[in-house]
């Protein structure tokens, strides 16, 4: 019989250790669960816009060179 993996991560918030057995993966608590909710809720958290990659608007040079 296989045994489960434990993963051991830090909390994001308070950095304590968590296991993925606890309740509150990956949080140690529900205090930092909601701490992290409201930060998403207020706009700390920002995912950010695709870029635009410099090679796709670039002029080809080498029609450029073939003229």
């Amino acid at each position: 019989m296989a045994r489960k993996r434990v993963v051991k991560l830090d909390c994001p918030v308070c950095k304590k250790p968590v296991e993925n057995t606890d309740p509150d993966f990956p949080f140690c608590s529900e205090r930092c669960r909601l701490i992290d909710l409201g930060k998403w809720a207020s706009g700390a958290y920002v995912i950010s816009s695709p870029t635009q990659d410099i090679s796709d608007s670039a002029p080809d040079s080498r029609s450029s060179e073939e003229e």
